[in-house]
């Protein structure tokens, strides 16, 4: 009776051992090394996997409606076009903020607005940090304005840089949007250009608009090539934080601006005030919002 009793006790042994996973202290470990007893540290624990439903999740941040300033001369057109851009940019796992927006040309019955994004997309585990800059063209009929067309911007892909375009992309002086900075990445702007732009933040904090792509190939309603798609102007639509646009914003602060984007190159200085004759200087609807600064070469 003993004996069976004993060789019962063994094999309900062996099946604790197979239900617990209990192993010999003689069985040689997964490395092939022998496991040592009095080892002076104990061996280190792998960390512990994180699953999939316990790993915090990427979070969008929050996004504002743009509005129109109190000072625009068609606010209508400019909600009408920021409203598409809006209303695509913002869905399931995307968000999108608009910068800014301010006319490509403005005319009776016939608008571009260049919208200025940057945007968020869950991307995997994270999230994809991205922007552009659209041309929202409209037409009016009656007190409304219909968007006809959107072209978004195409920089182009990355190049090696002049030692100024390195230059701009590092200093904290210049707010570039996703679009801009990617237009100076693609080394298809003018060193004039940036060299001005670099000058300029010597004394003023630059917020640029637009550079090159996402603007009119043509002066709006003309047949006249623009200086914007050649990378031979940039557009600023703020300046120490203060927004061109905003009546708050000082008159001599945009004056004294737009005389510095002169005396740094530029051939023709485009603002809210008209300075002095053409072609050095005007002004226009189209450009009460923004200081535009072309360049030759």
């Amino acid at each position: 009776m003993s004996l069976d009793l004993s060789r019962r006790g063994l094999l309900l042994a062996g099946l604790g051992c197979l239900a617990t996973g209990c192993s010999s202290a003689r069985q040689p470990s997964r490395t092939g090394s022998a496991v040592h007893s009095r080892s002076a540290t104990p061996a280190p624990t792998a960390p512990a996997s994180v699953s999939p439903s316990t790993a915090p999740r990427a979070e969008l941040p929050a996004v504002q409606p743009w509005v129109p300033s109190v000072a625009d001369v068609t606010p209508a057109a400019k909600l009408a076009a920021v409203r598409r851009i809006e209303r695509s940019g913002n869905r399931d796992g995307s968000v999108l903020q608009v910068i800014d927006a301010q006319y490509g040309g403005i005319l009776e019955a016939t608008a571009s607005v260049l919208v200025v994004t940057r945007s968020w997309t869950l991307h995997g585990a994270g999230v994809h940090v991205d922007g552009h800059t659209f041309d929202v063209r409209l037409l009016r009929a009656g007190r409304q304005w219909r968007v006809t067309a959107v072209h978004p911007s195409r920089p182009g892909p990355r190049a090696r840089l002049t030692a100024t375009a390195r230059r701009l992309l590092r200093t904290d002086r210049v707010e570039l949007p996703p679009a801009a900075r990617r237009d100076v990445e693609s080394g298809r702007v003018h060193d004039s250009v940036l060299t001005a732009i670099l000058t300029l933040a010597r004394d003023f904090h630059v917020g640029v608009s637009v550079v090159r792509s996402g603007h009119p190939l043509d002066v709006f309603g003309t047949d006249r090539l623009s200086d914007h798609p050649l990378g031979r102007a940039f557009d600023t639509w703020r300046i120490d934080g203060h927004p061109v646009i905003d009546p708050r914003t000082s008159r001599s602060l945009v004056v004294d601006y737009m005389h510095a984007a002169a005396a740094a190159g530029s051939y023709n200085v485009g603002g809210p005030y008209l300075l002095g004759a053409a072609p050095q200087w005007f002004s226009d609807d189209t450009h009460h919002d923004h200081v535009h600064a072309g360049f030759t070469h």
